[in-house]
């Protein structure tokens, strides 16, 4: 853009913010127009679906209160006693009754469009009586084995549904309708097969354009749908079916896209009587081909709108740019820049830059000598060596030093990354310098490691007051140092000296006081003091020592703690202690530590595992309150790898044992294990460990053998033998007896049974 002349700039500018607004508005539009249909034609398909749904459930629901009015009317009284086809046949009278039974059938499979056939089977005859063959004997009819899956689900004396193939290939909706002991005493079952094509015409719908629709089980069985070779596959094999049958809505609609081609699934759930999922796909292209021509139209008459707009902007910037031309001409005319190529905006501005360059430059160069050399002299004056430039900047003739130390340092760089501690520093120097009354000179630098150095100078008039004041500024220096920081800070305030060549010592008496935080506690403000038994010998508890070694022997940490309280006590109560031997206690303490359990072939590693070094760890620790909260969870954590070591095969016992008394009862293993006294995640661990299994897993596993014993050993049925071994229900019961055995319960007691009596007659 910089080659180029104001006046195309100026034209490109007012083309945009006319061109972008407008295409911006026509895209919003277009977007807002699709969504809108979008919605519109969601909703109308979902009704259509909903609509179609309910006419194939009324239909079923109309064909299933015929066949409950025919079972009501207690004609299949008649045969109650025919057991055989051959003692039907052997009387005229009987025939006759039979040809009353067929005759209702034949009626209601023409009463219902799409019937294929009806028939009724007795419970217990060998033949059928059928609208299709007639009165025909069972061998030759279809196989009913179909009749107990088809009934495992039902519930109450209704009747129910149930998709399959017959024989003779033909797909069909089957109505099973047990009679009920509440109308009959006749034991029997009426069955209406009706033609899935039936179905399909309910389920087609009038939209126009591609569409195909599904109807599934719960499980996601297909059981009518336009593809017949599809009938009866899973419908989770196809396109994002899964997706919707794991859907916990009801009903709902979803955009996808394959092939290139937009699509919408919509979706119904049918009611608790069928618990079937209905699916529609519609192809949204076709749907929306209107909605497309319009956002056309309107993109085409956009482009001309922004068309004509381009030539009203190149008029309007050749007359706005006029003035800025001409002044550039007279600029260039008078100036001896050497700027070429370049458009006019950049002409001035490279003009006004170098002037502005040259006063900063000068400007900078001055602030950073004075910098410099004030940094510099105080650098030198911290080690001792008194420069010129002291006097300039410590006119009076008293110093004292004061260091602010950022307690818990490890952890403020943990959380502070380097340019927000910089920040900090900067800040924090500043207020230093400002917090001090008028008249007492300040300078402060930073000496790495959390440490801030400042250096008071005030005048021999005033030094008691400056004293007052010097005290009155330390605290409000600590509290904004707190609140800046977001961690506590500790001050140690020197000596008075009158000769600047001592600062280096009071530098020394500052840092020195400031490590009386051990005792004293972080966040305080401390002065240093003269102390005759500063010199005095170094003090260890040796007694301590041992002490601490025996009661880790016995794993009693209550009293590790107490001992480490009498330790702080003893130090506390000394006149003087340094820092140094405060670190020598303490280390020594987990040195020997160490040093026993090695001895006693305890693995330190394992122990340890994750934690850095220790010694490190307790230099960082600002105050006794910090070592000790280390040194009791460093106890703690030997105790407890002692204790779990040699604890291990006795909860195990306890936990197995527990289970196999009442693995029966519903277990709530939460409070199990606050029983046995341990965590519910420590007794898992235990219970793997020691069967290879789950806790649920093993629990279940006690329940079937036991199962397996009341199947062979007693006469108690399935709800009884569930009921027994602690499951809720009998379907509870066969899931988990066909996991872990992998056959129902029915199966495996008729194996075992067999096999029993085969074996008997072998030996006979």
């Amino acid at each position: 853009m910089k080659r180029f002349p104001i006046m195309l700039q100026l034209t490109l500018i007012m083309f945009c913010v006319m061109a972008i607004p407008i295409s911006i508005l026509t895209w919003y539009s277009g977007t807002q127009i699709l969504k809108h249909s979008e919605s519109a034609i969601a909703e109308s398909t979902l009704a259509g679906l909903n609509a179609n749904r309910k006419l194939n459930e009324m239909a079923l629901n109309s064909l299933a209160q015929d066949v409950v009015h025919l079972a009501a009317t207690k004609v299949f009284d008649r045969v109650r006693n025919f057991e055989t086809l051959d003692e039907l046949n052997s009387q005229y009278v009987n025939i006759a009754s039979t040809q009353v039974v067929l005759s209702e059938l034949t009626n209601l499979r023409n009463r219902q469009d799409g019937v294929y056939s009806a028939y009724f089977y007795l419970d217990g005859a060998d033949y059928v009586v059928s609208s299709d063959k007639g009165i025909t004997s069972l061998s030759r009819y279809e196989p009913m084995e179909w009749l107990e899956t088809a009934l495992e689900g039902r519930r109450g004396i209704s009747g129910v549904w149930f998709p399959r193939k017959l024989a003779d290939g033909k797909n069909v909706v089957t109505y099973v309708l047990p009679l009920n002991r509440l109308s009959t005493t006749t034991k029997g079952t009426i069955v209406v097969n009706l033609e899935e094509d039936r179905i399909s015409q309910y389920l087609r719908t009038s939209e126009p354009g591609k569409h195909s629709y599904m109807l599934m089980e719960s499980d996601g069985t297909i059981i009518s749908i336009a593809d017949k070779s599809l009938m009866f596959t899973s419908g989770t094999d196809q396109p994002y079916i899964k997706d919707i049958l794991d859907s916990s809505n009801k009903e709902g609609y979803a955009y996808h896209e394959m092939n290139g081609e937009h699509l919408i699934y919509t979706w119904s759930r049918s009611s608790t009587q069928f618990q079937w999922l209905n699916v529609n796909v519609y192809s949204m292209d076709e749907l929306l081909s209107k909605t497309h021509t319009i956002q056309r139209s309107i993109i085409f008459i956009t482009v001309i709108i922004i068309f004509a707009g381009a030539l009203l902007t190149v008029l309007l910037a050749t007359w706005l740019s006029k003035p800025l031309r001409e002044l550039v001409r007279e600029i260039r005319a008078r100036s001896n820049m050497s700027i070429t190529k370049k458009n006019e905006l950049v002409f001035l501005d490279a003009a006004f830059r170098r002037m502005q360059e040259e006063e900063e430059g000068l400007t900078r160069l001055l602030k950073e000598r004075e910098q410099d050399t004030r940094s510099l002299a105080i650098h030198q004056l911290l080690k001792g060596e008194v420069t010129k430039q002291v006097d300039d900047l410590f006119p009076h003739p008293y110093y004292m030093v004061a260091i602010v130390s950022i307690d818990r340092y490890r952890r403020y760089v943990a959380h502070a990354n380097s340019e927000t501690r910089q920040y900090h520093r900067y800040v924090l120097v500043s207020q230093c310098d400002s917090l001090f009354p008028e008249g007492i000179h300040v300078r402060t630098v930073y000496q790495g490691e959390g440490y801030f150095v400042m250096i008071i100078n005030y005048g021999a008039e005033e030094a008691e007051n400056s004293h007052a004041s010097i005290h009155a500024a330390l605290p409000a220096i600590r509290e904004a140092a707190a609140e800046l920081l977001g961690h506590s800070v500790t001050v140690g305030v020197s000596s008075q000296t009158d000769s600047s060549a001592l600062i280096s010592d009071r530098v020394e008496e500052a840092m020195e006081v400031t490590k009386h935080r051990m005792i004293e506690g972080s966040g305080g403000i401390t002065y240093w003091k003269q102390d005759a038994d500063q010199s005095g010998k170094y003090i260890y508890p040796a007694n301590s020592e041992r002490r601490i070694l025996n009661f880790l022997d016995n794993g009693d940490l209550d009293s590790i703690i107490k001992e480490l309280g009498i330790i702080r006590e003893e130090i506390q109560s000394v006149e003087y202690i340094s820092y140094d031997n405060i670190m020598f206690i303490y280390n020594q303490i987990l040195g020997v530590t160490i040093k026993h359990l090695r001895e006693n072939n305890v693995s330190t590693a394992r122990i340890f595992a994750g934690r850095r070094n220790i010694y490190s760890a307790i230099a960082t620790r600002d105050t006794l309150d910090e070592l000790d909260e280390y040194l009791h969870e460093f106890f703690g954590d030997i105790i407890q790898y002692l204790g779990r070591s040699s604890g291990d095969a006795g909860y195990g016992e306890r936990i197995t044992q527990y289970l196999e008394e009442h693995y029966c009862e519903e277990i709530v293993f939460e409070d199990m294990a606050k029983e046995i006294g341990i965590s519910y995640s420590y007794m898992r661990k235990i219970v793997m460990e020691l069967t290879g299994k789950s806790l649920i897993d093993y629990t279940n596993s006690l329940r079937i053998e036991k199962a397996k014993q009341l199947l062979l050993e007693s006469n108690l049925n399935m709800t009884q033998i569930a009921a027994e071994i602690g499951y809720a229900n009998v379907q509870s019961f066969n899931r988990f007896f066909r996991k872990y055995e992998g056959m129902p319960p029915s199966s495996y007691k008729t194996l075992k049974t067999s096999g029993a009596e085969t074996n008997a007659s072998n030996d006979q």
